[in-house]
């Protein structure tokens, strides 16, 4: 039978328009580019800052236990789906080119407003 529609072919009709906070919003992806962050207004009128693009990251080394800023050079590899890394795309768990070596995004830059990474022990 066809969705949304009564066993008699009549349509069910939704009992209140979608809240605010139950809209969809535009899907935010985080390119290699120069940074560029958006403030958005959230629920109970606080604000979040998201990332739009970025060119640099923190990196974590665990050897030394100290995190540095550093420029990314490229996107090497995205688990989520392949082609994403073509894009330069920064997400959760892809890999990145830096210049100390392959780091892994541990956080969600589109989500957060920053790029956090640790490095990869090359073996």
């Amino acid at each position: 039978m066809n969705q949304g529609r009564k066993i008699s072919g009549g349509k069910y009709h939704p009992l209140r328009k979608k809240k605010k906070f139950e809209r969809l919003r535009q899907d935010r992806v985080v390119i290699l580019r120069e940074t560029k962050r958006k403030i958005l207004r959230v629920k109970g009128g606080n604000t979040k800052a998201v990332l739009l693009s970025s060119d640099e990251a923190n990196v974590y080394n665990p050897k030394t236990k100290k995190t540095t800023k550093i420029k990314i050079k490229n996107v090497i590899e995205t688990p989520q789906n392949v082609f994403l890394a073509r894009q330069n795309r920064l997400m959760k768990s892809s890999v990145i080119e830096t210049s100390l070596g392959k780091a892994r995004i541990t956080n969600r830059p589109s989500q957060e407003g920053h790029v956090n990474a640790t490095l990869i022990d090359e073996k």
